[in-house]
């Protein structure tokens, strides 16, 4: 009896000793997700700083500047003065009478300089815009990784643990059995 009250304390820290195991395993994976889930934090909140260059940066200011409302309101105010000016003064005095030759040039060239530089910023934005998709698809993707990889050690656990309980089962049933014939043993001496 006794050596069978060892067996059954022996059995029992094994099998407390892998539930042990398992629920480390398992804090052990959701550990390594929590730490994998800061680096990507700590990326997206301190992305690397992007260096431009004295090119880029007037690019940037002049397509900043071209495209908002004070670059049309003080184009209309100067080619207004401009007109207003050659339209009122004698034609001696105009530096540029009425079919505004000068202005249509100087405008062409405005629109023939600013066009590039506008696309030029417009293209540099493009790339960034494109590596930032790039980055989300590369976040999303390793969000998806690290769930599939957290489902198959949890099946894996789950799995291993299924067959450890058929196994104490097992055990416990042959436990049964062996009280069962004492019993019986036991019954059959009474009689």
């Amino acid at each position: 009896m006794q050596t069978k009250k060892i067996n059954n304390n022996k059995i029992n820290e094994e099998v407390t000793s892998d539930e042990n195991e398992f629920i480390q395993k398992l804090h052990d994976i959701v550990q390594k997700t929590i730490q994998e889930e800061d680096l990507i934090l700590n990326n997206l909140l301190h992305p690397t700083k992007e260096t431009l260059t004295p090119s880029q940066k007037i690019s940037d200011r002049v397509a900043q500047f071209g495209g908002s409302w004070k670059f049309i309101i003080s184009c209309s105010v100067v080619l207004a003065i401009w007109i207003t000016y050659n339209v009122n003064v004698k034609s001696s005095e105009a530096f540029d009478p009425y079919p505004f030759i000068l202005m249509n040039l100087i405008l062409s060239c405005i629109a023939a300089l600013q066009a590039p530089i506008i696309m030029m910023s417009q293209n540099r934005k493009e790339e960034k815009d494109r590596m930032r998709s790039e980055n989300d698809y590369l976040i999303n993707l390793k969000a998806e990784m690290g769930v599939r990889s957290l489902h198959q050690k949890m099946d894996l656990l789950l799995g291993d643990q299924i067959k450890k309980l058929y196994d104490l089962q097992g055990v416990q049933l042959n436990m049964l059995q062996e009280i069962n014939k004492k019993l019986d043993e036991n019954h059959q001496t009474k009689r």
